[in-house]
């Protein structure tokens, strides 16, 4: 009778702690898809090989961090949405918009008139020109004073394919860096005599160094980079309108001088 009851006793513990599991269960299904209702998740493509727009820093872990990234997360939070961010190659992000296997593309892409025919783009979130950056006792005044001279540019920077032109104009040798801070340091201990350096980022070294000049080069400003929707998306204007914000209170700012200004 003992043990009849002790069992009878065992199963009503155990359908209490069933009962009570089954109810916080259902207490945080409710909550997450409370979240879930407030926030939509749009899918975002990237080709992560495109430092410092989007990348992967094998060394800090198997994230995709970049400009890109930031950028879209400060936007995300701006319209109320969460971002899925997956990696496929470059030359498969217009097709995935296009099939509507993705939402948006933020891959430092520039808004051609081949590329608007098959998705709606954003305004131009960055854009710059290029300039030659070199020491004031030692300056570069122009194209031509680069003959026979080492020009340094940013690893994987567009800067690369401005000084391959520039090359076919003038005999120069080319010497890759990591980061530009790494470039003006090379320029400092003699190893290089110039750096190709975008205007925006160039500009501000020179506020925070008296050694440095430089000069734009006379040439169209790049085309830039914008965000690319499907045809007719309903989130161009949603995401236009928060990105416009950002260029006035400055926060685009910031993050073009945190990844393109090479600081860390």
């Amino acid at each position: 009778m003992k043990k009849l009851s002790l069992f009878i006793i065992s199963l009503l513990v155990v359908g209490l702690l069933a009962a009570c599991g089954t109810a916080e269960q259902e207490g945080n299904d409710t909550s997450s898809g409370a979240e879930g209702e407030d926030k939509k998740v749009l899918k975002m493509a990237t080709s992560a090989d495109y430092p410092p727009f989007e990348y992967i820093d094998t060394a800090k872990g198997s994230d995709i961090i970049g400009f890109d990234i930031d950028l879209v997360n400060a936007l995300a939070e701006k319209t109320g949405y969460e971002v899925e961010i997956q990696d496929m190659d470059f030359n498969s992000l217009i097709p995935a918009l296009q099939a509507k296997q993705i939402d948006i593309v933020l891959s430092g892409m520039t808004p051609t008139p081949e590329r608007e025919e098959n998705v709606d783009f954003s305004d131009v979130y960055y854009s710059a020109k290029h300039m030659i950056v070199s020491l004031k006792d030692k300056e570069i005044k122009s194209v031509e004073e680069l003959e026979g001279k080492t020009i340094g540019v940013q690893l994987g920077s567009i800067q690369e394919e401005k000084a391959t032109e520039i090359s076919e104009e003038v005999n120069l040798k080319i010497e890759n860096r990591n980061k530009i801070s790494e470039l003006l340091q090379e320029m400092k201990s003699g190893r290089i005599d110039a750096a190709i350096i975008e205007d925006k980022v160039a500009e501000g070294y020179f506020a925070k160094d008296d050694q440095l000049t430089g000069f734009t080069l006379d040439s169209a400003e790049e085309a830039g980079s914008a965000i690319a929707f499907q045809k007719g998306s309903e989130y161009t204007e949603e995401f236009n309108k928060a990105l416009n914000e950002m260029k006035e209170n400055g926060e685009l700012d910031e993050l073009i001088v945190k990844w393109f200004g090479g600081q860390e």
